[in-house]
C-alpha cells in the first residue's frame, strides 16, 4: 500500500488513465457540517491550543452521546472514552500500553496492518489466525492451541470486516465474550465500519453483549462512515483502567487531535445516524452497480451486507499479487490483492467503492480482460 501511490503517480505522468479502487478512501466531500463547524472553529484562537489527553469535552460529550444512542450504551465521557488520532493510531498504542516482550496478541489475516504492528513494535509475538470463507471469515478463539492461548494477552477482531466485509452475528459475539472472559484475553474491537451496512443489516457495538465492558476496548472512527479519512479523528471506549493507560502511552507520544477538528467531529456525532445513512445509500449505489458486472466477467462474488469493500475470490491457484500487478501495469487498475493483508490471505483480491460506479464498471471490465487473459 506504501507504494501504489508513487507507482500510480507514475503511471499517471505516462499518460495511463488509472482507476484506483485499492485504497479505502471515499471520493464523497466531508458532511457539511464539518466543514462549517471546523470553519467556525478555526475563528477561535483558544482552538489553536495545544487539546492534550483531555482533548475538547463537547467531543467527548457527543460521543458518548452518540453510543448512548445509536447501541443504548452509557459510558462515561471523561473515564471510559479517550479521542484518539483515527482509530489506527489508538489500536497501536493499545498493544504499547497492555503487550510486554513475548507476549502473544492474536491477529486475523487478512486484517488491518496495525494489528500486526502494533504488536511487533512492542516486541511481542503476532499469531496468525487465517480468516477462510468456510467459517465466514470468522476468528473462532476456541480453535486456537491451548499453549498459544495461555501466552496471549490481546486479541484483534473487525465486524464489520476489512477486507472481507464479513458481519459478526450476535451468538458468535457472545461466545467470543465468553471465550475472552475464560483465557483472560483484552479484546481490541475495531468498529470503523459500523454505519455502512445494507439491505437492513444494522452492525452492533460489542459493548451491547453483557459483560463485554470487563474484556474489551472498542474503537471508532469518523474516517470511513463519514468521510472523514485525512481529519484523523475517533475514540476509544473501555473499562477505566484500560481507558487511562492508553492515555498514558499516548501522553509519551502525542497532545492530542486538533481542537477545531473535534468540534467538527463532535457536530458531525450529533446528527451521525443520519449523515451516516446518507453516505451508505451512496455506497450501496455503487455495490449494486459493479456485481453484476463482476459476476458477468468471471468473478464469483458474495454480496456484502456491509463496508464499502468487495472481496473478491481468484480462480484456485492464481497467486493474488501477480493478478494485482497485471491489473496495473496491463489495464490500469488499481487494486490490493489478498497477500497485502497477510500471509494466508492470498486467493482474493479488494476492491474498494471509492469512485463513482461508471468508473467501478469501467474498472470491473477491465480487470475481466486480464482474468481471461491468466
Amino acid at each position: 500500500m506504501a507504494e501504489l501511490p508513487a507507482i500510480k503517480k507514475r503511471m499517471i505522468e505516462q499518460g495511463v488513465d488509472v482507476i484506483d479502487v485499492g485504497a479505502g478512501d471515499a471520493d464523497f466531500p466531508p458532511p457539511e457540517v464539518a466543514v462549517t463547524a471546523l470553519n467556525r472553529a478555526l475563528q477561535d484562537p483558544a482552538m489553536s491550543r495545544y487539546a492534550f489527553q483531555l482533548g475538547l469535552p463537547a467531543f467527548r460529550e457527543a460521543a458518548a452521546a452518540y453510543m448512548e444512542r445509536r447501541f443504548g450504551v452509557t459510558v462515561d465521557p471523561y473515564k471510559e472514552l479517550h479521542p484518539i488520532l483515527g482509530s489506527k493510531e489508538g489500536i497501536a498504542h493499545l498493544a504499547s500500553a497492555v503487550l510486554n516482550p513475548g507476549d502473544v496478541a492474536i491477529v486475523p489475516v487478512p486484517g488491518y496492518a496495525v494489528y500486526h504492528g502494533g504488536t511487533v513494535l512492542c516486541d511481542a509475538e503476532p499469531y496468525p489466525y487465517i480468516l477462510t470463507p468456510q467459517t465466514d471469515f470468522l476468528l473462532e478463539l476456541d480453535e486456537i492451541p491451548a499453549d498459544v492461548l495461555k501466552k496471549a494477552k490481546l486479541v484483534y477482531l473487525n465486524y464489520p470486516n476489512n477486507p472481507t466485509a464479513a458481519v459478526a452475528p450476535r451468538d458468535y459475539l457472545e461466545r467470543t465474550i465468553a471465550a475472552c472472559r475464560k483465557h483472560d484475553l483484552l479484546l481490541a474491537y475495531d468498529n470503523p465500519y459500523c454505519e455502512i451496512t445494507f439491505d437492513g443489516y444494522v452492525a452492533p457495538s460489542i459493548f451491547e453483549i453483557p459483560g463485554a465492558m470487563e474484556v474489551v476496548v472498542e474503537f471508532h472512527s469518523l474516517s470511513k462512515s463519514f468521510c472523514m479519512t485525512g481529519w484523523r479523528l475517533g475514540w476509544a471506549v473501555g473499562r477505566p483502567d484500560r481507558i487511562a493507560a492508553l492515555a498514558r502511552v499516548k501522553n509519551y507520544i502525542d497532545t492530542g487531535a486538533f481542537l477545531a477538528v473535534q468540534a467538527a467531529g463532535a457536530e458531525v456525532l450529533q446528527q451521525a445516524e443520519r449523515i451516516a445513512a446518507g453516505y451508505a445509500a451512496k455506497f450501496k449505489e455503487r455495490r449494486d452497480g459493479i456485481l453484476p458486472v463482476l459476476r458477468a466477467n468471471g468473478f464469483e462474488v458474495e454480496t456484502p451486507r456491509a463496508t464499502l469493500y468487495v472481496w473478491v475470490p481468484l480462480p484456485e491457484g492464481l497467486a493474488s499479487a501477480a493478478f494485482q500487478k497485471r491489473a496495473l501495469e496491463d489495464v490500469g487498475v488499481v487494486t490490493l490483492p489478498g497477500s497485502a493483508f497477510g500471509a494466508g490471505a492470498d486467493g482474493f483480491f479488494r476492491i474498494a467503492l471509492t469512485v463513482p460506479t461508471p468508473r467501478l464498471i469501467e474498472a470491473t471490465e477491465r480487470l475481466g480482460k486480464v482474468l481471461a487473459t491468466v
